[in-house]
């Protein structure tokens, strides 16, 4: 039985459709492809598909992407960024032929704002053509403002029904539109704010998600309250953690995150060799009760 709705039938040859399937269990640390770009934007699409390839080799099978992607921190700002956008480009040359590699991307924001309804068979037809696909793994509709996501979600489930998307997700959501999504078709995942000490108000949607089968899978797990600005926030507790298990503060940080269901997956992003490596062996730490406990009544941002 599968621990959530991701690890379901992925295709097996991309180049000839999906003719062919199989079962894969995804690694519960995947790779984010936001910060390909590094911090400032200096990395290349060269850098960023040579990543990717990394993170495939070390048996990463779940990457997270966007048009939009990747993306770096205006001066001083945690909210605004600049966008790059040739994340899809990285991730299709760095996946390759390793098609038992979901591919998440998503839709809804523009430089203008949410899209509209109307706006989404583009946007999932630009993915498919920049990722080289026929077919999209996983689309999340990534919402702003929206009271109801039923007339975007729909048109979402459409085409997943005309086989241009396997399965949909969604993302910057309100407990309310998970219940709206699922009268109009299935939710593999949802992709909300969450991490130690940051974005508590998501605690009852992880736990739903938990109960219905659903993938968990939260952004800014590590950078928090800092969000696009990225890096780390110090905390002595957190600190003093890593210390006893001779781990840095983001490998702790994942592994508490991890530790709170077999639902939840990790997405870190980062276009550093050496933090990838070290996000990878967060899946290996084992919290105790007690550390995890500790963790959790960490004030939230």
């Amino acid at each position: 039985m599968p621990e959530n709705n991701l690890n379901a039938l992925l295709p097996t040859n991309l180049s000839s459709g999906i003719a062919e399937v199989k079962p894969v269990e995804l690694r519960r640390v995947g790779f984010g492809a936001k910060r390909l770009g590094g911090a400032a934007g200096e990395l290349t699409v060269a850098d960023g598909a040579a990543l990717v390839r990394l993170a495939v080799e070390l048996g990463v099978n779940h990457v997270d992407t966007a048009l939009f992607y990747p993306s770096f921190a205006r001066a001083g700002e945690a909210w605004e960024f600049e966008v790059l956008g040739w994340a899809n480009e990285a991730v299709r040359a760095g996946v390759g032929s390793a098609a038992e590699v979901l591919v998440a991307t998503k839709v809804g924001p523009t430089a203008e704002g949410m899209a509209r309804p109307d706006q989404l068979a583009a946007y999932v037809e630009e993915n498919l053509r920049t990722l080289g696909r026929d077919s999209l793994d996983l689309v999340y509709l990534w919402q702003a403002g929206l009271s109801s996501v039923a007339e975007h979600f729909g048109v979402l489930a459409e085409l997943r029904d005309k086989g241009l998307i396997r399965q949909l997700g969604l993302s910057n959501i309100r407990n309310e539109h998970l219940a709206q999504a699922q009268e109009i078709a299935p939710v593999a995942a949802v992709q909300n704010r969450y991490g130690v000490g940051f974005g508590r108000v998501n605690d009852e949607l992880l736990r739903v998600c938990g109960e219905q089968g659903i993938a968990f899978v939260p952004y800014f797990a590590l950078t928090g309250a800092s969000r696009e600005a990225g890096g780390v926030a110090s905390d002595d507790v957190i600190q003093r953690i890593a210390d006893a298990h001779g781990a840095t503060p983001a490998q702790i940080r994942l592994a508490w995150t991890l530790s709170l269901g077999s639902h939840v997956l990790v997405i870190p992003g980062t276009g550093n060799p050496r933090h990838l490596e070290q996000n990878l062996a967060a899946a290996d730490i084992r919290l105790s009760p007690a550390e995890i406990e500790t963790l959790s009544a960490i004030p939230a941002d």
